[in-house]
């Protein structure tokens, strides 16, 4: 990510740890290079589950004195938003270039069309398997965002799994058609002394 694509960065979230991709997004957006994050419900956080829950909760603890639903703090349950929120603190969001930076992120839950026919990137440096030491406890966004009141849970694994049938279709079909053209040149390329010698007597 050295130099900033015009089109969109479409990173899939599944596997990455939280703050360290988030980190990495916030640098990003900053200078101008414009992401998307699909299956955000997939992003990992270290610690175990329980510690998760126990903190997010305190977090729901917090409330403004006067009129809390106007004053925030806002608590957002859908995973998408935990992301937002954990990058908007990575973010000087109250100056017109934070606000700028933020304007060129889009999270999302699952993977909405178009971005189920774009090419997905990962961020190696935020990946939990090579992040993280082996044995170590962590948990999912989605799952905790559920615990917690996310009541969209189920909506997203049937599209997901409606999506993942479409893809494997699509797949074989791709498979099948290289196959076939690879065929095809390696007969053309088995009869190709024929064709010179049928040319010669001018067919």
């Amino acid at each position: 990510m050295a130099t900033i694509s015009s089109t969109p960065i479409v990173i899939d979230g599944k596997g990455h740890l939280l703050g360290r991709l988030a980190s990495i997004i916030a640098k990003q957006i900053l200078t101008g290079q414009k992401i998307v994050v699909v299956r955000c419900e997939l992003v990992n956080a270290s610690g175990s589950f329980f510690r998760a829950k126990l903190r997010y909760h305190e977090f729901l603890n917090k409330r403004h004195l006067v009129n809390p639903k106007k004053s925030g703090p806002f608590h957002h349950r859908a995973p998408s938003r935990i992301l937002y929120r954990t990058i908007r603190g990575m973010v000087p969001h109250k100056t017109a270039r934070g606000k700028a930076a933020l304007e060129r992120l889009k999270l999302f839950e699952g993977m909405p069309p178009p971005f189920d026919k774009k090419k997905k990137m990962v961020v190696p440096q935020a990946l939990r398997v090579l992040r993280l030491k082996p044995g170590r406890k962590f948990c999912t966004i989605k799952r905790l965002s559920h615990e917690v009141g996310w009541s969209y849970r189920d909506v997203v694994d049937r599209l997901e799994e409606k999506r993942k049938v479409k893809t494997a279709a699509f797949y074989e079909r791709k498979s099948a058609t290289i196959k076939s053209k690879a065929e095809l040149v390696k007969s053309t390329s088995a009869a190709a002394p024929i064709s010179e010698a049928l040319a010669k007597f001018g067919y």
